[in-house]
Parts: structure tokens; C-alpha cells; sequence
């Protein structure tokens, strides 16, 4: 192994479930966390109308919004490939249409992240509601 380089799981430095690193360091193995025991009966909960509804009000959003971003991504490259005369248009001295639009994806980019922030603390909020009701 180079210095300075993490050994993997199936490096002899991997065992009892723990992979050990460099200066003392360990990591636990990801399949031990999962193979314990949850308190939380998620067969049960999945059954749940209240689960349901949850997971159909996120579907609702991050469908859209992935579709919508995708699109607006993938706009750039194509409007530049089929309409380059309307993407060469000048708005600001040198600055044209596609970079304006290609700017516009970084914005884009941080506003969907907002959104989906402010989306996802409310489904974190109506799980953790759904889940200690189901106790």
C-alpha cells in the first residue's frame, strides 16, 4: 500500500467488521451498522396512510423539480447546438445570450437547492411525527 493511500475492505488490515486506517483512525463496517436492530417497526410504518401520503407529497415535488432542472441543464448545449445565431447575440458588450444563460444555471442550481431545503425540513418534520406516533 503507498503512503498516505486508505486501504480497502478487502485489504488484510480489514477485520471484526472495523477497516483500519492510517495513525490510528478506524471507520466502522458499514454492513455491522446495518445488520443491528432499529426500534422502529418500518414494515409496520410503511403501512401507514400517513407514510404513504408522505412519501407521494415528496415524489410530488422532486419529480417536477428534477424533470425542470434537467431540462433547463440540458437547454444550454442544445440551444447552443441548433440556434447558435440567437446564443451569439450580444446583450452586454462581449456578453451574449449563452452566457448569460449558462449563468443562469449556477443561479438556478442554488435556487433549486433553497427550495429543496426548505421542502425537505417539512417532510423531515412530518416523518419524524409519522414515526413517534407510530411508537
Amino acid at each position: 500500500m503507498l503512503p498516505g493511500s486508505i486501504p480497502s475492505v478487502n485489504t488484510p488490515t480489514a477485520t471484526r467488521g472495523e477497516l483500519s486506517l492510517p495513525k490510528g483512525i478506524s471507520v466502522p463496517n458499514l454492513a455491522l451498522l446495518m445488520s443491528e436492530k432499529s426500534p422502529v417497526n418500518w414494515a409496520a410504518l410503511e403501512e401507514k396512510p400517513e407514510f404513504r401520503a408522505l412519501l407521494a407529497r415528496k415524489k410530488a415535488f422532486i419529480v417536477p423539480a428534477f424533470l425542470f432542472f434537467m431540462i433547463y441543464y440540458l437547454a444550454l448545449p442544445v440551444l447552443v447546438g441548433y440556434f447558435p445565431e440567437v446564443m451569439k447575440t450580444k446583450l452586454w458588450g462581449e456578453v451574449n445570450v449563452a452566457y448569460v444563460f449558462a449563468f443562469s444555471q449556477f443561479i438556478m442550481a442554488w435556487v433549486m437547492a433553497w427550495l429543496y431545503v426548505r421542502v425537505a425540513a417539512k417532510w423531515d418534520k412530518a416523518a419524524a411525527e409519522i414515526i413517534h406516533g407510530h411508537d
